[in-house]
């Protein structure tokens, strides 16, 4: 086995192991929280989560325009006083902002859980920001191990803290959320402390420093635009939902939601391995790569969609307050494979052939479409299920439209495929919805046997494409 095969091996097998982990500890703290808080905190703590998404704007595409530059770089070649300096100049830039959004939360929001939320927000974003830059670094110049180290390590100590303090009987959402932030504190100190290099060298503030943070943002900000705008197709209709409803409502919806997206952090985690990779390949072979990857990834997630009944039925049965809002699971559970083919095949790929401008035309359109339809579903016709429903179109659209854009790029042929897939997700969702019992999944069965039937020449040129590449 070659060097380059045996360290993507190496780097998959670690991220695999720590990702299995902390998906479990997902799994189960999507399963106790709402559990044990109640429905009211359990949805105060969605609304804090909701708001943490959004903290990544506040660096305005200066980690993202490192993350592009010194993608798949060596880390002992960069210049570590540049970085240092970057570093600092970036923290007190934070401290600032959560500064003003505390003060404006605290004199204008009446609502005192909101406000709390809002600064708990704040903080979290200034810690969450500078562990951002650190991990970016290391992932860009391909330190996977320790990337998902650190990656995971407040995850680690925020489940072990929860599960202590509902052992001892406290069950506020606040203390929650004081758990998350110490946690993540925790895990940026243990990093800073790995990238001695990277945070207390020599600080060298001159003109050429100045600069180079602007040509980051210059870079970085389509990348981070792009980002946003793909949390806001979401988060759009979230806000909606957030605003026609009560915050119990909200708070149902983002656990069917969590629970439809638990898949995310181990495909989140192998996309991790394949950008530096990808940017160190080729490009005469990306094309080739992307047919492995996406056949096999499509066979499994379509395949996990056979478990949907089953798992509802055991949530149910768990949470009954939640029974009513599980039922929008049937909508809910195709944006995994949206989700999951966007984040590791589409974005990954775009990103390593610098397509940040494409990136950024379809999520703008994709966020302009759900607007319009948050509007229809939400303010005029107040019907909470098309609200749930477009999210899982809006996913779609912008999947179908990114890879017609990716694929254009790589002289790929992919319309049979996105017109198959489609029909699938079609019919799991109305089996569902309208069927809503064990038959459901057996007459989804019998369509996702179909369409591998349908797919079986494509799986056996993956399989001999794949043991070609490996023999190289």
């Amino acid at each position: 086995m070659n060097t380059k095969l045996r360290n993507i091996l190496e780097n998959i097998t670690y991220t695999f192991t720590a990702n299995i982990l902390t998906m479990l500890i997902s799994i189960i703290m999507t399963l106790i929280l709402p559990k044990f808080l109640g429905v009211t905190d359990y949805s105060y703590y969605q609304l804090y989560i909701f708001f943490i998404s959004y903290v990544g704007f506040f660096h305005f595409g200066w980690i993202d325009g490192i993350y592009l530059k010194i993608g798949g770089m060596e880390y002992n070649d960069l210049e570590k006083s540049n970085y240092v300096t970057q570093f600092w100049i970036l923290n007190v830039l934070e401290i600032i902002i959560a500064a003003i959004i505390s003060i404006f939360a605290l004199f204008t929001i009446k609502n005192i859980d909101k406000s709390f939320v809002l600064i708990s927000t704040s903080v979290c974003g200034v810690i969450t920001i500078l562990r951002t830059y650190l991990l970016f670094i290391l992932q860009s110049t391909n330190r996977i191990k320790e990337y998902a180290k650190y990656t995971r390590v407040d995850r680690f100590i925020y489940f072990a803290l929860v599960i202590v303090f509902l052992f001892l009987g406290f069950k506020n959402y606040k203390i929650i959320l004081y758990i998350d932030i110490f946690s993540k504190l925790v895990a940026l100190v243990l990093c800073a402390n790995k990238m001695k290099d990277i945070v207390f060298g020599k600080l060298n503030i001159s003109k050429n420093t100045l600069l180079e943070i602007f040509e980051n943002i210059s870079i970085g900000i389509k990348l981070m635009l792009a980002n946003i705008a793909s949390t806001l197709i979401i988060g759009v209709v979230r806000f909606g939902i957030q605003k026609n409803w009560d915050i119990e409502t909200f708070g149902k919806i983002s656990l069917t939601l969590n629970i439809s997206n638990l898949l995310m952090t181990f495909i989140n985690a192998v996309a991790v391995i394949m950008f530096p990779l990808l940017r160190r390949e080729e490009e005469s072979n990306l094309p080739k790569i992307y047919v492995i990857l996406r056949n096999t990834l499509m066979i499994f997630l379509y395949m996990m969609l056979i478990f949907y009944y089953p798992i509802k039925l055991i949530l149910s049965t768990w949470l009954p307050q939640y029974a009513d809002s599980l039922r929008y699971m049937a909508l809910l559970f195709p944006i995994c494979i949206y989700e999951s083919k966007m984040s590791m095949l589409i974005n990954t790929y775009l990103k390593s052939f610098r397509k940040e401008k494409s990136m950024l035309i379809i999520n703008t359109i994709s966020l302009i479409l759900s607007l319009i339809l948050t509007i229809l579903s939400v303010f005029i016709l107040n019907n909470l299920t098309w609200a749930i429903l477009s999210i899982v179109f809006l996913l779609g659209f912008r999947c179908v439209i990114g890879e017609l854009v990716l694929t254009k790029i790589m002289n790929i042929l992919i319309y049979k495929d996105i017109i198959l897939e489609t029909v699938l997700t079609a019919i799991f969702i109305i089996s569902s919805w309208f069927i809503n019992n064990m038959f459901c999944s057996i007459i989804y069965t019998c369509f996702y046997l179909i369409y591998v039937f349908i797919k079986r020449k494509d799986i056996k040129r993956t399989i001999l494409l794949f043991k070609k590449i490996l023999r190289k």
